[in-house]
């Protein structure tokens, strides 16, 4: 479903971090959502996209491949100016504070991110939910899902689980503690694309 007001005339490149998680499955709903998918593995390859995904996997799996070779330095300038879409363990990795245990984070999501807060791979589920985006309730795939326990300032709450943030939104920062792209419905992908798009007629390339 596409969102009131897309730009169909801007092909987004957009990455999807291909480090851990099903960064195909992000790709493939990246260009069913109308953008062109870029699979990303090394630092160099930020500078030739618009936008980044940061799939789910494990968060501290995450950050020792990260700390290689400059890419975490990498990413935190790139996540600081440019569109970046945390699910699950992404999630996790674009907020200012980690709990359970803490670890060290991205810090430009203005949240507190509870790790594995909804129990361990047996404890996994699928709802649907009402959310704040057009089209009706959503399916919402959670794989071990971190818990969002608090957001700040500038942060919009699109959707919500048991009375906590499971969608959100912070200027040119989303995040979700669920697997949007587990399921059929690209409503979540198309809002990051749409996104995307308005940063991009805001700052050209």
């Amino acid at each position: 479903m596409k969102s009131p007001g897309t730009e169909q005339n801007v092909l987004s490149r957009i990455g999807v971090l291909a480090i851990q998680g099903d960064y195909d499955a992000h790709a493939e709903a990246l260009r069913e959502a109308g953008a062109e998918p870029v699979l990303i593995r090394k630092p160099e390859e930020l500078s030739s996209i618009d936008g980044l995904i940061i799939p789910g996997g494990e968060s501290t799996t995450f950050l020792k491949f990260l700390e290689r070779d400059g890419f975490l330095a990498s990413l935190r300038d790139f996540v600081r100016t440019k569109p970046t879409f945390g699910t699950c363990a992404g999630c996790i990795l674009l907020a200012t504070e980690v709990t359970h245990p803490p670890q060290q984070s991205l810090g430009v999501l203005n949240a507190t991110v509870e790790r594995n807060a909804y129990g361990r791979q047996i404890d996994s589920a699928i709802q649907t939910s009402e959310t704040q985006l057009p089209g009706g309730p959503l399916e919402m795939v959670y794989i071990r899902a971190p818990r969002i326990a608090k957001t700040g300032a500038g942060v919009t709450v699109l959707a919500q689980r048991d009375g906590f943030p499971v969608l959100v939104e912070q200027g040119h920062i989303m995040a979700a503690t669920f697997h949007p792209e587990l399921s059929s419905d690209r409503r979540v992908h198309q809002r990051f694309v749409d996104l995307v798009r308005t940063h991009l007629k805001q700052h050209p390339r």
